[in-house]
């Protein structure tokens, strides 16, 4: 997987030696908030990076690690997963540890992975799901220039609360206008 960054945010594929800090920062009950459960431990997160290489070598997953200038292992996730076989339709998740919100790390990260994904892996569109009352990770959605097409109504189920999914999507065009200027910054 290509790897991309800027001065203080990276993304790269997930290396083993992530496992400690991804437990550490997304196995708190705040990021567990809006999101399925993840590895409750360091071997259970090995596993994951394990298969996470499996299944991209399959070309039927893509995960990049989340890596900030302060860090020097992963302290989120962005996955990208095909819709069609080619992976021109595509969905993709997230999780960032709770220190990191709200200071421009998810969308600076997020914008070097969706750079990447509509260049260099062939996404036509990429489809999100966020729970409703996560308003953080739908004005980020917001914030990336992903359309909200609509509600999953009793969309997410978690220890016996429903709750709405909104669906979210982005087009490789509207990408592509919305980073021209951008580029041309550079």
């Amino acid at each position: 997987m290509p790897e991309a960054g800027d001065a203080d945010v990276s993304v790269r594929e997930l290396r083993r030696s992530d496992a400690r800090s991804l437990l550490k920062h997304l196995n708190t009950p705040t990021v567990l908030r809006y999101i399925a459960p993840c590895p409750t431990t360091v071997a259970g997160f090995e596993r994951f990076i394990t298969w996470t290489h499996r299944e991209r070598s399959r070309g039927s997953f893509a995960c990049y690690g989340i890596v900030t200038g302060r860090s020097r292992s992963a302290v989120g996730v962005i996955q990208f997963w095909p819709i069609e076989r080619d992976f021109s339709t595509a969905e993709w998740g997230f999780a960032l540890g709770a220190p990191y919100w709200g200071n421009g790390v998810f969308l600076r990260a997020a914008t070097l992975a969706l750079d990447v994904v509509f260049s260099e892996i062939g996404v036509h569109r990429l489809e999100a799901r966020s729970v409703d009352a996560n308003s953080a990770a739908n004005m980020a959605l917001h914030r990336l220039g992903a359309t909200p097409e609509g509600v999953l109504h009793a969309g997410f189920r978690k220890d016996g609360i429903v709750r709405d999914h909104m669906m979210w999507s982005i087009l490789a065009p509207a990408w592509k206008i919305r980073r021209e200027p951008a580029r041309h910054d550079n």
